[in-house]
């Protein structure tokens, strides 16, 4: 059987890229794209036999009937959301409450990411959504409708959040990727949480949320004709991790570009364990059903969705 994959190119899942690990049976064509349009090209036509699917847009759309995919639980991103927030040094924000009555970008209000920082304002530091206004930099990928009391308005045609940011047109700024303007060492803008890897490191101990952003979803129709693929293609996407895994542990030379690798790897270890990126339901169960109730609870899906909907059958014991 031969797939066609597509998903960002991570070391936990380029062993499946270069065919060092193959799902039993299968020959996946693994196509290397960005993950928001991979999102928008899966959504919009099922374009790929199986691909890395944003964990918030893929409830939403089961909340809606969407069943062309099935998920399984391979969690390939997963990110500390605190680090993502951004201001304007002269707006005065040195809290999360003192957003309350300021104007947010973010690139899009249904992203996973955003569906955490309004869960972690919320629930963190109890500064609800109606009490910010929302500015969105990008069309969605699905649709929804807005909660009584959220305000969402589009950016001017054209304009760019990181220049909104730094001109001070928006207070505040919440997205995925670092601001050009702070990447150019502006000093107009700054982070929310300067001690951010600390901070969310507190929260890890508290919660026991490492955010999952992405999952692995098929189409169903592959799904019902061949019932065994979801565990064979978990099984290999594991195998592929637990590579990535052995090779952070190494000291005599170093994959990464990062200098302390052998250091940061044994700190992690210390915090989140030996499989930080955990996979399966048995570890994972807490943290997806938690994105449910934030998704739910954000007026994104009309309703709270079961685990038994979202998965294949076949990996619930994972």
């Amino acid at each position: 059987m031969k797939l066609r994959y597509a998903g960002a190119l991570y070391d936990r899942t380029l062993a499946l890229y270069t065919g060092e690990v193959r799902p039993e049976g299968v020959e996946l064509d693994y196509t290397v794209g960005h993950p928001n349009q991979i999102f928008r090209r899966m959504l919009a036509s099922a374009e790929f036999d199986v691909s890395e699917m944003s964990a918030a847009n893929y409830l939403c759309a089961v909340a809606r009937g969407d069943r062309r995919f099935v998920a399984i639980p391979v969690f390939p991103s997963r990110v500390f959301r605190h680090g993502s927030l951004f201001v304007n040094a002269a707006a005065g924000i040195t809290a999360p409450a003192d957003l309350r009555g300021r104007r947010l970008g973010v690139p899009e209000y249904a992203q996973t990411a955003n569906v955490w920082v309004r869960a972690l304002l919320q629930h963190e530091y109890g500064v609800r959504p109606e009490e910010i206004h929302w500015v969105r930099g990008s069309t969605e990928k699905i649709d929804f409708t807005l909660p009584p009391g959220v305000r969402v308005d589009d950016a001017p045609p054209g304009s760019d959040l990181s220049a909104m940011l730094e001109a001070g047109e928006i207070d505040a700024l919440a997205a995925p990727e670092k601001p050009a303007s702070f990447l150019a060492g502006s000093p107009r803008v700054r982070r929310l949480f300067p001690n951010f890897a600390e901070v969310e490191a507190d929260y890890y101990r508290r919660t026991g949320h490492f955010p999952i952003m992405h999952l692995v979803v098929l189409q169903r129709a592959l799904y019902e004709a061949e019932r065994t693929l979801p565990r064979r293609l978990y099984a290999a996407f594991e195998a592929a991790k637990q590579r990535a895994y052995e090779g952070l542990l190494r000291s005599g030379i170093l994959l990464t570009s990062l200098a302390f690798q052998t250091a940061y790897a044994e700190r992690e270890r210390g915090l989140l364990g030996d499989d930080p990126f955990a996979y399966g339901l048995a570890r994972a169960r807490a943290t997806v059903e938690v994105l449910a109730q934030y998704v739910y609870e954000q007026g994104l899906a009309p309703r709270r969705v079961a685990l038994e909907e979202l998965f294949a059958a076949e990996t619930l014991d994972t």
